[in-house]
């Protein structure tokens, strides 16, 4: 009899050791990446551009639409753009190319922008970020935006939909933020569940959109 019960708590033992990295398996590690579909990735020619030169195209394509449109353009502005053309053009930037092709751009960064890998719904995810809290319970986030950058949304222009992720937690896994934009680690189901936030901001509130809702089960301080 009790060579019995040995046997059997043995085997459920080792059914149990055998289970759990099945388990921990079903939980996917994402990175910001993962949530741009493969199927929207592109050449962006004006990504790979410093800031400088980016201000610089901006400046010739306003002085060659003013000129474009008869209006008046001074001479010193003239010149100012013809020798940010001649520095451009000896770096190799094609002025004329990118002109031609940022319509284009514009429009594959939209598409780029809203589109979701819907074979992440429904997923239990790992995925780390930085914390942007919208409502508290006490001082701990209840719910909050998980961001790639330190400063989206506030200090900088907010990232693509795609790139935003609504995170949601119930009170009792509720965490307590140390300050804005902290590093944390999220697991918790996916969903392609698109929703805009209205985010106070330093300058009054704007409205956030999202294209991902994660029901987190559980935040983590960032470690690597």
């Amino acid at each position: 009899m009790r060579n019995k019960i040995f046997n059997t708590l043995t085997g459920l033992l080792l059914m149990f050791f055998l289970l759990v990295p099945t388990f921990a398996s079903t939980v996917r590690e994402l990175n910001w990446e993962d949530l741009i579909p493969s199927s929207v990735a592109f050449d962006d020619p004006f990504a790979e551009l410093e800031r400088e030169k980016l201000e610089y195209l901006g400046f010739l394509a306003r002085v060659r639409s003013l000129i474009a449109a008869g209006k008046q353009v001074s001479q010193e502005t003239r010149n100012e753009a013809a020798d940010i053309e001649a520095e451009l053009i000896k770096e190799g930037i094609d002025f004329d190319g990118l002109l031609a092709r940022r319509e284009e751009i514009r429009e594959l960064r939209k598409n780029r922008a809203g589109a979701v890998v819907k074979e992440l719904d429904s997923v239990s995810v790992k995925m780390p970020g930085y914390l942007l809290p919208l409502e508290f319970s006490g001082r701990k986030a209840t719910e909050f935006l998980l961001v790639p950058w330190v400063g989206a949304c506030i200090h900088t222009p907010p990232p693509p939909p795609n790139q935003i992720v609504h995170v949601v937690i119930d009170n009792g896994n509720a965490f307590e933020s140390r300050s804005v934009y902290e590093p944390v680690w999220v697991t918790g189901k996916m969903s392609t569940q698109a929703a805009t936030k209205n985010l106070f901001l330093q300058d009054g509130s704007g409205d956030i959109n999202m294209s991902y809702k994660l029901h987190a089960t559980l935040v983590e301080r960032y470690k690597r």
